[in-house]
């Protein structure tokens, strides 16, 4: 992830709201039958989850200051 990803995605909230939002959309896509859409979204839910719970490091209070 590049850095302002990183910054974007410090608050708990905003990490788990993405991947909820990911999870429901592969719901909605399978509920209304289009399973293709389904697994793309579901590929997504993983990668949020790869990426922004179990390979995600927090940065300190200090790192995300911008530079003053």
């Amino acid at each position: 992830m590049k850095e302002r990803d990183v910054v974007f995605f410090q608050p708990l909230w905003r990490r788990i709201a993405v991947t909820v939002f990911c999870f429901i959309w592969a719901l909605y896509e399978w509920a209304t039958g289009s399973s293709f859409w389904g697994i793309i979204a579901l590929g997504m839910t993983g990668y949020c989850l790869w990426a922004l719970f179990y390979n995600f490091e927090p940065m300190s209070p200090d790192e995300h200051s911008d530079g003053e």
